[in-house]
């Protein structure tokens, strides 16, 4: 992912996801259930991917396409006293050692791929890293367009001073701090992701509206999925 990320943006990056932490524990109880190696997508400072393998004793591996955000990474895990197995690599082109029993892409990170082709190309590369029994979980929001409406342009102040530009044609929300960092993300709809899961081979195990295992409802503005392999392909 070349187009998607400022470098910069890695220095505020622990501000600005700050208040996510509902996730940390719905990933957390995966990973306990998970049989075999654990692998994160765009690991980021490692928020989610400690706190993973301080749980389970296993070392995680971590694969990011930024090279700021692997160092913030790996400072956070010799702090923690936890092993990371961090990769630079761009998550369409995923390939591993062997196939891991879960596969995580925390905080929205597959929306920061630009098209549908991305993802299809990055859902296949996930089918094909899977153990038969194994799951890929994710989430990403539901864009609300009230919620766009009030926020397009406006300056906000917190977690850090920023700015949000909502692009409708193009369903891309940038996000632009205030020295100009900027990180983009191209929202998609439920069948969006459905259709993904199907072109791959995976299916639906549960979809949630919430870390809490809330039902998935008309008014949900979380997609929480957990999918695996199809059971019905040969």
């Amino acid at each position: 992912m070349t187009t998607t990320w400022d470098e910069a943006f890695a220095n505020r990056y622990e501000e600005w996801s700050a208040r996510m932490t509902a996730d940390v524990a719905f990933y957390v109880d995966l990973a306990r259930e998970a049989d075999g190696p654990l692998v994160e997508l765009a690991i980021g400072n490692g928020r989610v991917a400690i706190p993973v393998a301080q749980a389970t004793g296993r070392r995680v591996v971590g694969l990011d396409s930024s090279p700021a955000m692997l160092e913030e990474a790996r400072t956070r895990a010799a702090e923690s006293g936890v092993d990371l197995d961090l990769r630079k690599g761009d998550m369409r082109d995923l390939a591993l050692d062997e196939p891991a029993a879960l596969i995580y892409c925390p905080f929205r990170a597959l929306l920061h791929l630009p098209t549908w082709a991305d993802r299809r190309r990055t859902f296949e590369r996930v089918a094909a890293s899977l153990r038969p029994d194994g799951r890929f979980a994710w989430n990403a929001f539901a864009c609300d367009h009230r919620i766009a409406a009030r926020l397009d342009g406006v300056h906000q102040q917190e977690p850090v001073p920023h700015t949000i530009r909502y692009s409708v044609g193009d369903n891309r929300i940038d996000t632009v701090l205030a020295d100009g960092a900027t990180s983009s993300l191209w929202w998609a709809t439920k069948n969006e992701w459905l259709g993904l899961l199907d072109v791959a081979g995976l299916e639906v195990e549960a979809l949630y509206g919430g870390f809490a295992h809330e039902p998935f409802a008309d008014d949900s503005r979380e997609y929480v999925f957990v999918a695996r392999l199809r059971r019905d392909l040969p």
